[in-house]
């Protein structure tokens, strides 16, 4: 009867110490996708789906812009996606700039085109 009190026992250490390494593992990757979404790594992600999916405005909601967004996503439908180019010019307009000057551009000077 002794051994089933251990087992238990230690079957509720085992399980507390999961509970606690999972708290941890989630813990870091909060604090990981927050650092993604801060500073100069605002650039390569808002760079990146601007090329890819900038009609949707999706870059712009990303750095804060809310009404530029919906401007970029209702401006792509009404002109059959003519309007698509802005978000490429964008994209690469913020994947070559410096990570320095993309962060006080956008993010602190809040400057929502080009």
């Amino acid at each position: 009867m002794s051994e089933d009190k251990n087992l238990g026992n230690d079957f509720k250490e085992q399980a507390n110490q999961f509970a606690n390494e999972a708290k941890q593992t989630a813990s870091e990757f909060t604090r990981g996708a927050n650092e993604a979404f801060a500073g100069e790594n605002k650039k390569i992600i808002c760079g990146i789906v601007a090329i890819l999916i900038g009609y949707l405005g999706v870059h712009k909601f990303i750095l804060g812009y809310t009404k530029e967004g919906i401007i970029q996503l209702v401006a792509s439908f009404v002109t059959c996606g003519i309007a698509s180019i802005i978000p490429v010019i964008e994209g690469i307009i913020y994947l070559t700039k410096s990570d320095e000057a993309f962060y006080n551009t956008y993010q602190v000077g809040k400057k929502p085109w080009f």
